[in-house]
């Protein structure tokens, strides 16, 4: 459970007890102490009343919305919600859809729904923490396998780019669960084309801690389809960067990793933007292969993205005379490439760092093979590129993790 909700509750005056490590475990403690206690125990959604009570939300959607109304989705978490606006509907306005939307990582409603009865996940991600649910409710099913039209599943991607989309236009941020819905709808226009229709998607909750922003951030554009994260092999030698840029045409380049290690070839981990109907990445990955480069395709793989993207690197070779730089510059496209120009082809790269945080100033961190008898003229060479810079060479972080 996010930190904002445990201390909202003892904000409030009330006794919290963290037990398990999942909804599962934590229910079964609920329910020995209320029996041990002889206290009632309130659930959270698999009761009549609580899902008529969740119900009442598809009342307010109907009264509000009395003209025409084609579907409305629904986050999935153990079914309270989504069974109580489904037989809300169905009883006034049966030709509306009522369409679940759930994490493809748990999804309890979809798998019952297939098997025809209620099933036990394996598993179950918690990125979106509201809806990690095992097992549908025994009432909830009983009315979901009635009067539930689908169900969709979306990626912890797309709920990124779904908590954005929700925020630029309505200014209010919501929490992984929350933004179900609205992914949903994405999903699910992408797939059947829809046009010309009233979709409802339901905004469940905004209980995110604040630095969980930053890999929703991270990850809102891989969401939209409008990055690539691409490794790519290069022939190890001066100019290669240069060259690699120049193939990628005028596609903004998110992000690039790089770490020299004497050999012929030379990897690098590259964000590239992309655009999903005028810009696609299979239209990239088809374009570099076109012009010989090797390219692995790492959008989907969740190690990539989570890990290995912020370890790519290692130790200088042996032997290597590496001074290590920072520099700034301003952000535009191309603007990388202006960069690796005006750096030249004088020493080569062993080392670089760069990442498009949508700022002003592009931020780069670069090493630079300088043999000794040139060190007296690298500050005369880095002053005539222009841009502002700092000599990190004896920065303790980079000696200890990297020099």
């Amino acid at each position: 459970t996010p930190s904002l909700k445990v201390e909202g509750v003892r904000s409030r005056g009330g006794q919290v007890v963290l037990q398990g490590e999942s909804f599962p475990h934590a229910l079964a403690h609920a329910l020995a102490l209320a029996d041990s206690q002889g206290a009632t125990f309130v659930p959270p959604f698999d009761d009549p009343d609580v899902i008529a009570g969740q119900g009442t939300v598809a009342m307010e959607i109907l009264r509000q919305h009395p003209g025409r109304l084609d579907a409305i989705f629904v986050p999935v978490g153990g079914g309270g919600l989504i069974a109580g606006i489904a037989a809300y509907v169905k009883y006034l306005r049966p030709e509306v859809k009522v369409i679940g939307v759930e994490p493809q990582d748990s999804n309890c409603l979809q798998a019952a729904m297939a098997a025809g009865e209620r099933v036990v996940l394996a598993q179950v991600g918690t990125f979106a923490d509201g809806v990690a649910v095992a097992q549908i409710g025994a009432h909830c099913f009983e009315l979901c396998r009635h009067f539930v039209d689908e169900v969709v599943t979306v990626s912890s991607d797309e709920l990124c780019a779904a908590i954005k989309d929700i925020y630029d236009d309505t200014r209010s941020i919501t929490e992984p669960s929350g933004a179900l819905a609205v992914a949903g709808i994405k999903k699910y226009v992408a797939r059947t084309g829809a046009q010309g229709q009233t979709l409802v998607a339901i905004d469940s909750g905004a209980n995110v801690n604040f630095d969980r922003l930053r890999h929703v951030a991270e990850r809102a554009e891989l969401g939209e389809q409008r990055e690539a994260v691409i490794a790519v092999t290069i022939p190890e030698c001066p100019g290669s960067f240069r060259a690699f840029c120049l193939a990628l045409g005028k596609r903004q380049i998110t992000e690039f990793n790089y770490r020299y290690y004497p050999g012929r070839q030379a990897r690098l981990f590259v964000g590239v933007q992309t655009h999903p109907q005028h810009d696609p990445r299979e239209a990239l990955l088809a374009s570099l292969g076109g012009q010989g480069y090797q390219v692995l395709d790492l959008t989907d793989n969740e190690l990539a993205k989570l890990h290995v993207r912020h370890t790519v690197g290692g130790h200088a070779a042996p032997g290597a005379s590496e001074r290590v730089l920072r520099f700034e510059f301003a952000e535009r496209p191309g603007a990388l490439l202006g960069f690796l120009e005006r750096l030249g082809k004088r020493w080569n790269i062993s080392l670089f760092h760069y990442r498009n945080h949508g700022a002003a100033q592009a931020r780069v961190f670069a090493g630079l093979e300088v043999p000794d008898e040139e060190l007296a003229g690298l500050p005369q060479a880095l002053e005539a590129m222009g841009y502002p810079y700092w000599d990190e060479t004896d920065n303790p972080a980079y000696r200890l993790f990297m020099g």
